[in-house]
């Protein structure tokens, strides 16, 4: 199977997309893939413990428990920059998101047999 790389941009003021992506990564992970999520842009905050249940979506599966299903059997990135930007430290995250920057996100996105995703 395909490892699966899924970045999204949108935080609360693109709900729909954000949701998606983090719906994707979890089904993905329920297949047995190989899946890192990155929260970059406003979906930085998402790393930090609490926020994922301040976004709310009518006939979706909460952010927190797309989440929790991704940290149970994938990666989830902070980007170094959008977290520079919000004054967000890998102290403040969720334990098991990590911080890390274009190169590692690259480094994912082209290896042999990798899907990138980006919403």
């Amino acid at each position: 199977m395909r490892s699966l790389v899924v970045k999204t941009t949108a935080g609360p003021e693109r709900a729909e997309a954000c949701n998606q992506a983090f719906t994707v990564a979890a089904a993905a992970v329920a297949a047995g893939a190989d899946v890192s999520l990155w929260l970059t842009g406003e979906a930085a905050w998402f790393g930090v413990p609490g926020r994922a249940d301040d976004l709310q979506l009518e006939h979706a599966t909460p952010l927190a428990e797309l989440l929790d299903v991704v940290l149970e059997g994938g990666r989830v990135t902070v980007c170094t920059q959008c977290a520079a930007r919000r004054s967000i430290t890998a102290d403040d995250l969720l334990p098991g998101v990590r911080i890390a920057g274009a190169a590692v996100f690259v480094e994912e996105s082209l290896a042999p047999d990798a899907q990138a995703l980006v919403y």
